[in-house]
């Protein structure tokens, strides 16, 4: 998704389906890309990608390590055609290891990096961030790792395969973590660092609700000094309970201070006192709230897309815009399309949909 955002032309190579003309139910991460129909467990099925690949920037695969090769679409094989090929290989473990050929989602994957261990309540168990850290560090990485090549290849002339995942990508995100807990500053334990919910100034509060409404949040951040002043002055708190800042062993006492103080008022009224000011802090919205805040709608962060509000294509340029990306495609749409691009004569795309090669 990230990189047809950014302009490259993506073809999503796509299995026979009972029904290819349903609705897509990811329609958001399938966007901007065009879809063909291949069976790829039928000989013929992976010639067609091999010939593709001949005139291809990269090819991004997501199999279990082996299964590209043994369907006929290995790095080996896709290269032989074409050296100048990027080969990406997304996977929850990476290529190789012990665990390399198992079974797993990102729950496992963050859990043995490291990061789940840190995410969650004191005294409590780790939470699960839904499937944020790693699928879409993993992601992420990947997208990373294909550009680099891509700029690496305009030196060297040659492509080569990049191995991500989701553990490496996770595992990456959390270094700041690593190198504070070698400093001291960071604990051992889930909500045990001042950074995971221990501090009263970094955390996330309930505000009151009006009957019937549902339970609504803020956060506050006021890490720096000059911010937790302005925190301590605009909520009227008295200073003699709330300094040092860094007496941690206050800090218990003093979230639940703030715990009292942030229920008396509704989360519009504590926005309308921290609004522009220096504090740090945000109303915590939901999914459908946050494409409808003033500051998202002013830098136009949502796109509607095929009847969808989902998150505009980023990160911003000075010169070349992102266009506007296209819904998502019925599987096998494109098929007659992308392959009369890539040379295959009409007849011989009938003749591949009539012994069920293809599909579209």
């Amino acid at each position: 998704m990230l990189l047809a955002d950014l302009g490259a032309e993506v073809v999503c190579v796509e299995r026979p389906v009972e029904n290819s003309s349903a609705i897509r139910p990811d329609a958001v991460n399938f966007r901007g890309r065009r879809s063909i129909g291949i069976d790829l467990k039928r000989r013929e099925g992976a010639e067609v990608v091999l010939q593709m690949c001949r005139t291809a920037d990269v090819l991004i695969e997501g199999n279990r390590p082996g299964v590209a090769e043994r369907l006929g679409v290995g790095p080996e094989q896709c290269r032989a055609g074409n050296s100048r090929l990027i080969y990406g290989r997304i996977t929850g473990w990476g290529q190789d290891g012990p665990l390399a050929s198992t079974a797993g989602h990102d729950i496992n994957y963050i859990a043995l990096s490291g990061a789940l261990h840190g995410i969650g309540r004191k005294n409590d168990l780790p939470v699960p961030p839904l499937n944020l850290v790693g699928d879409g560090s993993g992601g992420l990485l990947l997208a990373l790792g294909v550009v680099s090549a891509l700029v690496e290849r305009s030196n060297s002339g040659q492509g080569q395969v990049v191995d991500a995942s989701m553990v490496d990508g996770s595992a990456l995100l959390a270094s700041v973590f690593f190198g504070l807990q070698a400093q001291g500053f960071c604990g051992l334990y889930p909500g045990d660092n001042y950074l995971g919910g221990a501090a009263p100034f970094y955390d996330v509060y309930q505000t009151r609700t009006e009957a019937g409404q549902e339970a609504q949040y803020i956060s506050i951040g006021a890490l720096e000094p000059k911010f937790y002043e302005r925190l301590i002055n605009l909520t009227g708190l008295q200073k003699r309970d709330f300094y040092p800042q860094e007496t941690v062993e206050e800090w218990p006492a003093r979230k639940a201070r703030l715990r009292e103080l942030f229920l008396s008022k509704t989360r519009d009224e504590w926005c309308r006192l921290f609004d522009n000011e220096d504090v740090c802090f945000a109303p915590v919205l939901s999914m459908r709230e946050a494409p409808c805040h003033a500051h998202n709608r002013a830098r136009e962060s949502y796109i509607e897309v095929g009847g969808i509000v989902q998150p505009a294509p980023a990160p911003r340029f000075s010169r070349s815009q992102s266009a506007i990306p296209v819904a998502a495609r019925v599987p096998g749409q494109d098929t007659d399309e992308i392959l009369g691009e890539r040379g295959f004569s009409r007849k011989r795309i009938d003749q591949l949909k009539e012994s069920g090669v293809i599909f579209g």
